[in-house]
């Protein structure tokens, strides 16, 4: 009796276990089934369909392609004057494209400027800049977007807002400003080019690696961390540097409204404490985000700013294929990616 009993209870056991088990893999499956149709566009309408916006389209906001005026989530983030100005944090490393998972927001940077551009009704931008800078290209992407923004319609300004740190390419991404603010506990500047590299040829030697490059010419595989670089090499290499450094140090000049001559001293890779930024006519005035918002105000000659934020579209299909700049971040992958990246670079070393 005993026994017979013992055995239906394991048989109810089963039974339960066995339909939870079958119920949560058709569920899962059922998930991925809709990842993968949202995926596809099979949810495309303006409200996301059936769903009820669990699945919200990316359709063009305007009359203009998804990369020219990306489809964001508006949202009200502070004030309440008439003139609308957007908010666009800037954090991180600016990378942009599909290998920059590992870094910081540029990629979100980018949509929502040109987001911005296309609205008719956005008349500035708040650039919250946070940042030690990232790749040349990267930066000077995102600082022509922000110039593009200024020209696509009359009276429209841009305030940047420095917090920890705006060095190097996110300072480069700031000359695009009308004004210029930061914090009293900012550190900016940092106006050069940097490129590494790692030699472990020492090292390679005691644990028996050999490298094996086949080339087609002697500096095709420049800064191999197999070899000592050789000096014409590195020469090779300064007068690249050199280049992109002359250009930095150009549009300070220019922005800043500043001689060249003057510029000259203070780009050789230093930070700057935000008094001696303000003193070198590096940044217009030292505050916080209050002071931004009525610099904002002054500009666009009016009381008040409503100042709204946009924010990414984060579907399911992002658990199963991150789009750049959303998804997991991990800080050792993100450290392996800097170590092994030779790119010339607007960014602060420390």
């Amino acid at each position: 009796m005993a026994e017979s009993q013992e055995n239906t209870r394991r048989g109810r056991g089963c039974g339960f276990g066995c339909a939870l088990i079958l119920i949560l893999f058709v569920g899962f499956g059922l998930l991925v089934a809709l990842a993968l149709m949202e995926g596809m566009g099979a949810f495309s309408s303006r409200t996301g369909g059936p769903l009820g916006g669990l699945f919200p389209s990316r359709g063009a906001v305007y009359d203009v392609g998804e990369d020219d005026a990306p489809d964001m989530i508006e949202r009200w983030s502070s004030g309440q004057g008439e003139a609308k100005v957007v908010r666009v944090p800037v954090s991180g490393m600016i990378m942009l494209g599909d290998s920059a998972w590992y870094a910081g927001n540029a990629n979100t940077v980018l949509r929502s400027i040109r987001r911005a551009t296309h609205d008719p009704e956005v008349r500035g931008l708040l650039l919250e800049i946070n940042s030690g800078g990232g790749g040349i290209t990267d930066s000077d992407i995102i600082y022509k977007a922000l110039l593009d923004f200024k020209k696509a319609q009359a009276g429209r300004v841009v305030v940047s807002l420095m917090g920890d740190v705006a060095a190097s390419g996110a300072y480069y991404i700031a000359l695009a400003s009308d004004r210029i603010l930061a914090h009293p506990t900012t550190l900016t500047g940092s106006i050069g080019v940097i490129m590494q590299s790692y030699n472990i040829k020492e090292l390679a030697a005691k644990l028996g690696v050999q490298d094996v490059t086949i080339k087609s010419g002697d500096n095709k595989d420049l800064l191999n961390p197999f070899h000592e670089v050789k000096p014409e090499q590195k020469e090779l290499l300064q007068k690249v540097i050199s280049a992109m450094h002359e250009r930095f140090v150009s549009l300070v000049a220019e922005h800043r409204k500043l001689p060249k001559k003057t510029v000259a001293p203070l780009a050789d890779g230093r930070v700057f404490l935000a008094g001696d930024a303000l003193q070198h006519k590096l940044i217009d005035a030292i505050g916080y985000s209050a002071d931004a918002q009525a610099a904002m105000a002054e500009l666009l000659e009016t009381e008040a700013v409503r100042v709204i934020r946009y924010e990414e579209h984060v579907t399911l299909m992002d658990l199963f294929a991150a789009r750049p700049g959303i998804g997991v971040n991990a800080a050792w992958r993100r450290w392996l990616s800097e170590a092994m990246d030779r790119r010339l670079m607007y960014r602060w070393s420390w």
